[in-house]
């Protein structure tokens, strides 16, 4: 077969891997990077031996991440690389920096490496961590913008610019320190000499040429300008001695700053995606399952010491430069494995004879394995991070760490709206606010978004909108509405759930990332739900309606029924089984089980919004599947319950708990006139200090304590043990006349502050108590 046939043959078969693996994958809910590796097993030397250049694959492999890091660079602006700067350079720099060091003295101690030098290559091996994989990951999990994301990929950016630093200073490892030192001097120089140039372009001449090949409004011509300029910046970056990957990055942010940005990202994603695809089976091909079979006590040993002692080092620092536990935790799990430019140092250290055949081959397969984990390790960080947070020992550093860093001086009494998030639509959200002068109370977890609140003199709060103490440090209870405009879906989730936990029927308008997770939002108890996407369809759509003629208000009214109705005429339509599947995604991270409803439950024949099993009991019904079959995904709270329905709820360990005790009859539900209220118990409250069966609220005010929330912890269905403090929230159910009577009595006869007190009634929620 003719040499450049057999290239496109290989190409083909490389692709049809990635395709029939990422499938694969994708049927078992599976990352689809391991569907690509397995594709690259199977179609590798160590498999079927079907591809007979591996070298020219692999060349062409190196445009998936080369495109890859040209991707993240034009997403990840000079201005956000501003943002963490701090933690990229000396982050970054000292986790390369200890790496090396302990990799050195730990290997020398036990006789892994026979001089310094060796010592010294294979710690810079394993500094490096995998910007692929875990571009992918945060991609794939809509989390790039996520404080964790940004922290990962700060400190990846720098490990990739050290790759060109490690490469120059290589061949100088077996020489005496004097041409070491000379060699990194120079190196640095380069580095710094390609950093002006870099600036200089991206100011000057950039910006010219995409302006340029825009005039032309040809979308071939544009895009192969763009590719001309990616990978002519990537191959001057090889030829300078670094690598091609860090020139397309550079490109990348040459770009970031251009208003042709994201249409450059537009063009190239496509590209991205197929080549990173090829990437990916490129490894898979270097696996070898034999080899990883026969030495597998031994590589399982060494990606054990691999994780740990990179979660070790890198978890640390993020802590050190000031960011939460869970962002650390969550850094150092998400960086701790070997990265792909890994194969690069070890190959030449192996031509160099740094390393022996057989030392290569364990690296090759322990990289190999940490990459096949990292998917799986990111995928479980929310269920971890929950364990821990319950976890004994544990449990008082996330509580410590989950207190607000810091409070402005002044806060509005009440009637104001909480914003969480102050990005680019959190800005424009205050800033219209504050037009209609409403007050606002912002809370964020970036130390720079902060500091603008506090130039423009914003009322803020510095911590993470998920956490239940920086709520109730915003007074969420005295607040009139809430806007959540949050990075990630996790932390959207968590934030809404917890908010409605402190004040159940507070008007709470949510940002949903992607469509699919507009449902969900729905269901988890949000008033209402944007979707950006959609939001920008209307707005175009009104504006060509009304220059045809038609009437604002016929306009208006049009846009108002699409989202009334969660933009179900824009979206496209979907088999059942697919929103099944996506709804089981979604709540992946989150508590949940399936549920029988037995016969004799109180709640049967009753519809959902007659329940009210959220406010009760904290847990949110996804679906339910009938006797007959039907399945019925993100019911609406007409959607009656009857016996033997199975329900897929969602909810912390206690929610689950509580809600089962409610379905069971063990804890009666409110009905008819009944209601249920939340109260603050005052400090000189007639009960503070006393047990609830001393109070006896149920035979004498007829009234029930459903649940108390105390310092941030939540009891639910609280026994006649449970004693009453200072402070305490307390949700009371009863008659409207006995809640009043109630009230009453547990507060002090002195004038109060006025507070807004969140009422849930069984079938129709009205307020009973005003300011």
């Amino acid at each position: 077969m003719q040499e450049d046939f057999r290239l496109i043959v290989d190409l083909v078969l490389v692709l049809a891997a990635a395709a029939a693996g990422g499938l694969f994958a994708s049927l078992l809910r599976q990352p689809v990077i391991l569907g690509y590796l397995l594709g690259g097993i199977v179609v590798g030397p160590a498999g079927l031996g079907l591809i007979k250049e591996l070298i020219q694959v692999d060349t062409l492999a190196e445009f998936g991440v080369a495109f890859l890091l040209f991707a993240l660079g034009v997403e990840f602006s000079f201005a956000e690389l501003q943002k963490v700067k701090t933690i990229s350079l000396g982050g970054g720099g000292l986790q390369i920096v200890l790496t090396i060091a302990i990799t050195t003295a730990i290997s020398l101690a036990v006789g892994w490496v026979e001089s310094p030098a060796q010592g010294v290559f294979l710690g810079a091996i394993l500094s490096l961590s995998s910007t692929a994989v875990v571009l992918k990951c945060l991609m794939e999990r809509n989390e790039s913008g996520t404080s964790h994301g940004q922290v990962m990929l700060g400190i990846l950016v720098v490990q990739d610019l050290a790759l060109g630093l490690m490469l120059a200073v290589l061949p100088a490892l077996n020489q005496p320190a004097e041409a070491i030192g000379q060699t990194v001097a120079w190196a640095l120089l380069r580095i710094g000499l390609f950093a002006v140039g870099a600036v200089a372009a991206g100011i000057w001449i950039v910006p010219q040429l995409l302006r340029f090949l825009a005039k032309t409004e040809s979308r071939e011509l544009f895009l192969l300008g763009v590719v001309v300029l990616a990978l002519g910046i990537a191959l001057l970056t090889e030829y300078l001695g670094f690598s091609i990957e860090m020139g397309a990055f550079v490109a990348g942010l040459m770009i970031s700053e251009v208003e042709y940005a994201d249409q450059t990202l537009t063009y190239v994603e496509p590209l991205r995606d197929i080549f990173a695809s090829l990437f990916f089976v490129t490894i898979g091909m270097l696996i070898d399952p034999m080899f990883l079979w026969n030495h597998l006590e031994v590589i399982l040993g060494l990606v054990f010491i691999v994780f740990v002692g990179k979660f070790s080092i890198v978890t640390p620092i993020v802590r050190l430069f000031g960011y939460p536990l869970k962002t650390a935790l969550i850094a150092g799990l998400g960086l701790a494995q070997i990265g792909e430019f890994s194969f690069v140092l070890a190959s030449a250290g192996q031509v160099m004879g740094l390393v022996s055949r057989n030392v290569y081959l364990l690296i090759l397969g322990t990289t190999a394995v940490t990459l096949v984990l990292t998917p799986f390790v990111l995928r479980s960080v929310p269920q971890l991070l929950k364990w821990a947070e319950n976890f004994g020992p544990l449990q008082g550093y996330f509580d410590e760490t989950s207190q607000p860093v810091a409070i402005a001086e002044t806060l509005p009494e009440q009637n104001y709206v909480v914003v969480c998030g102050y990005g680019r639509v959190g800005r424009i959200l205050v800033k219209m606010l504050q037009s209609r002068n409403c007050s606002v109370v912002v809370i964020d977890e970036s130390e720079s978004r902060i500091q603008e609140c506090r130039v423009q003199g914003i009322p803020y709060i510095y911590g993470n909108a998920a956490s239940l103490h920086v709520l109730e440090a915003a007074r969420v209870e005295r607040a009139k509405a809430m806007a959540i405009a949050l990075p990630d879906p996790m932390s959207t989730r968590l934030c809404l759930k917890r908010a409605l936990e402190l004040v159940p029927d507070l008007d709470i308008v949510v940002r949903a990332n992607q469509d699919k997770d507009i449902e969900l939002l729905y269901q988890l108890g949000a008033w209402e739900v944007v979707q950006p996407e959609f939001e920008a369809s209307l707005e175009l759509s009104s504006h060509l309606l009304a220059s045809m003629g038609i009437s604002a208000m016929a306009i208006g009214r049009e846009v108002q029924q699409i989202r009334s109705s969660r933009y179900l005429e824009l979206r496209p339509p979907r088999e059942p089984l697919a929103v099944s599947r996506d709804l089981k995604v979604a709540v992946r991270d989150m508590n949940s089980e399936w549920y029988s409803l037995p016969s004799g439950s109180p709640i049967a024949s009753m519809t959902l919004e007659e329940t009210n099993l959220r406010q009760l009991t904290g847990a949110s019904v996804m679906a339910i599947v009938r006797e007959n079959g039907e399945e019925i995904d993100y019911p609406n709270g007409k959607t009656a319950l009857h016996a033997g329905d199975r329900l897929f709820v969602v909810g912390e360990p206690e929610e689950l708990i509580s809600f089962e005790l409610l379905a069971k009859g063990e804890v009666a539900v409110p009905q008819g006139d009944s209601s249920c209220q939340w109260l603050r118990l005052p400090a000189n409250s007639p009960w503070a200090g006393k047990k609830l069966s001393e109070v006896d609220l149920l035979t004498q005010y007829g009234v029930q304590v459903r649940a108390i929330r105390r310092e941030g912890k939540f009891t639910r269905w609280p026994d006649g043990t449970t004693n009453l403090q200072e402070g305490d929230r307390l949700l009371l159910c009863g008659g409207f006349y006995e809640l009043g009577l109630m009230q009453r009595t547990a507060s002090p006869p002195v004038p109060q502050p006025a507070l807004k007190l969140p009422l849930v009634k069984a079938q129709v929620s009205e307020k009973l108590f005003s300011d």
